[in-house]
């Protein structure tokens, strides 16, 4: 929290100005309009520049353009961010109290004694004629992608036509830091149309806040001792090799809807489909912006206590600027994704269940991020850095969590979502809380 408040005052203070002085560095700070464009954005409108007093042979004075696909790529992020949020499972929209007709006694009767899971969902359905609803609350706060630490992402930039040699050996190396937070705020709405056959509808309010500082150094490989070839001008018109920027913006909005039709058969399945309508603004990274439809198989077993669930499914997404190129509108395909979970819920006492679930998602051709070393062009230094390849992987994450009966149908939901791996774009515990009712 600390941390997160001293971000939001240096953004407020640059805010008010278009720099401000931090140790030796110049400091320039841009907010952006649209979320999905703030790496693009993060150095200005004409990239990374440097400043020279080189005098060109025409009698300009040389300024320096940097070039890397640090910007280009990391537009990426926007793609794993909102891939992340879809991979993490609604919870469950259907009630805790389910039931079913007893035709010996006229009567609808409670079919189990668990409230049932939080972020899975189980074969029984609520009941022809019943109505619940719920509201629940989720706070990602990213710490990681693909195990690197987000404040400390590196990248370089390279000169133009940099294999000319000489003073375009020169590099600016950048050491990143990203802070990613979202609030999701979701209300869930259930019918039973018939005894066997339940319709859901999830409607989320997100809220979205992401910066990005940059701190940029010159490093002189191919003008060392002169430092009027590439620099950064700091204030009182002093030479410097170092300059930090910050990029940050916030959006609040609809997020994706998610519309669930789930028919049971047997006593212990069901099919169900997930149908994602994107009404979230993907370039604000409030949605995924695309369309999506997932068909799964539900299979649990109720007993009094003990009540083990499964969920398989495969989500098809279509395409979305966020694949493609936000800044000029291209559109490219989202990765598709498998989905599985399998876990129990015990029914510890007539009010109180427990839950705790595996969670996995295998994201199929998505962009990932990958570590690696930049050679520099005097053949010896090396700097590390990162960029973006089309990879298949899993995300596995736990879940622990329970259900509390506090009066009549009202139900309190207390959920841990942590990962179990370091694929991917994680939080390494998200929190939910929330209540549902039936009637």
């Amino acid at each position: 929290m600390l941390k997160r408040m001293l971000f939001a005052a240096m953004a407020i203070l640059m805010a008010h100005g278009p720099a401000m002085a931090q140790d030796d560095a110049f400091n320039v700070a841009v907010p952006v309009d649209q979320l999905s464009t703030i790496f693009t954005q993060l150095y200005g409108d004409d990239g990374l520049i440097v400043d020279s007093l080189t005098v060109l042979p025409s009698g300009a004075t040389h300024s320096a353009h940097y070039n890397s696909d640090f910007q280009s790529q990391f537009t990426q992020f926007g793609v794993a961010l909102t891939s992340q949020l879809a991979a993490v499972p609604l919870p469950s929209p259907a009630s805790g109290f389910t039931y079913e007709f007893d035709a010996d006694l006229g009567v609808f009767q409670r079919s189990s004694q668990s409230f049932g899971p939080v972020l899975a969902e189980r074969a029984e359905t609520i009941g022809g004629g019943r109505f619940s609803f719920g509201f629940t609350f989720q706070n990602f706060s990213f710490d990681t992608i693909e195990g690197l630490d987000l404040d400390n992402v590196p990248a370089v930039f390279e000169h133009d036509s940099a294999f000319l040699g000489g003073g375009r050996i020169d590099v600016v190396t950048t050491n990143n830091s990203i802070q990613a937070r979202v609030n999701q705020f979701t209300t869930f709405i259930s019918y039973g149309l018939t005894d066997r056959l339940d319709l859901s509808l999830a409607i989320p309010i997100v809220s979205t806040d992401l910066t990005v500082i940059s701190s940029a150094t010159v490093q002189r490989l191919g003008t060392a001792g002169n430092d009027k070839v590439h620099f950064f001008r700091q204030q009182g018109d002093e030479i410097g090799n170092q300059r930090t920027y910050t990029a940050f913006g916030s959006a609040s909005g609809l997020g994706d809807l998610t519309l669930r039709l789930k028919s049971r058969f047997g006593s212990s399945a069901a099919l169900a489909v997930d149908i994602r309508i994107p009404t979230g603004d993907e370039k604000n990274l409030l949605g995924v912006g695309a369309p999506g439809i997932r068909p799964f198989l539900i299979l649990s077993r109720s007993s009094r206590a003990f009540s083990p669930h499964l969920n398989v499914g495969y989500l098809w997404n279509g395409s979305s600027v966020l694949a493609g190129n936000p800044a000029t509108g291209e559109s490219a395909d989202l990765p598709d994704q498998a989905t599985y979970v399998i876990g129990a819920d015990f029914g510890v006492s007539e009010r109180f269940t427990f839950v705790i679930d595996i969670l996995g998602n295998y994201l199929i051709d998505a962009p990932r991020l990958v570590k690696s070393t930049f050679l520099a062009r005097d053949g010896s230094t090396t700097y590390p850095t990162v960029s973006f390849e089309k990879q298949s992987y899993n995300l596995l994450s736990g879940s622990v969590g329970f259900k509390l009966n506090v009066v009549e149908s009202l139900l309190i939901d207390v959920n841990l979502l942590f990962n179990l791996d370091n694929n991917g774009l994680r939080d390494k515990i998200t929190p939910l809380v929330g209540f549902e009712y039936a009637f």
